[in-house]
């Protein structure tokens, strides 16, 4: 089972969302496949999740997170000890979604929603000072990143494997260029 958590105004309209699931389906695996649309809430949303895999036992499920998805990801990694990947994942979102506080829209549709001061102190309560087991997770950063330092998560995911992409941006547009690796850390192989 792959769950895939989508970040901050994003959805499972992503780019990287759409790839992973049409990967999926070709190979015919769309029965193993999640990817909710998360609420602004961090609360909710792991609640939600958590609901969303109740009863998959650990070692059956994968976490792919994206940007505060991949936050998401290590928080469920460390609590449930199952795998994840982290593609440019947020480390401290505090700061940086601090200046986000009101409404705005989702980046795939004109939907309004509101992040509320609260949601930071639900971000904090989230926090995973150091990962306990390194080799549980694959760590994605691009160089090029705009919105994230790619050092910090570098630093966090010491000892990770991590495949450091020279450039590129936060969205990591070449993505597809990286699904096999992501899908094969996952155990699922390409399609022959």
């Amino acid at each position: 089972m792959i769950l895939y958590l989508h970040g901050f105004r994003s959805s499972p309209r992503s780019m990287k969302a759409r790839l992973m699931a049409e990967r999926m389906a070709a190979l015919g695996l769309e029965q193993q496949w999640l990817c909710p649309q998360l609420p602004a809430s961090p609360k909710l949303a792991m609640q939600q999740v958590l609901a969303l895999i109740e009863g998959v036992p650990a070692s059956e499920l994968r976490i792919v997170g994206s940007s505060l998805g991949g936050y998401y990801a290590t928080w469920l990694a460390e609590r449930l000890g199952c795998p994840a990947v982290l593609l440019n994942p947020a480390v401290v979102p505090l700061k940086d979604l601090d200046k986000h506080v009101g409404v705005t829209t989702a980046y795939h549709s004109d939907e309004p929603f509101e992040f509320k001061r609260e949601y930071i102190d639900e971000l904090r309560a989230l926090a995973v000072a150091k990962i306990t087991e390194p080799q549980r997770y694959l760590l994605l950063a691009a160089t090029g990143d705009e919105v994230l330092d790619y050092r910090d998560m570098v630093a966090h995911y010491a000892g990770a494997q991590q495949h450091i992409i020279d450039g590129s941006d936060h969205g990591i547009s070449e993505f597809a260029d990286y699904l096999d690796e992501v899908l094969a850390f996952c155990g699922i192989g390409a399609k022959s």
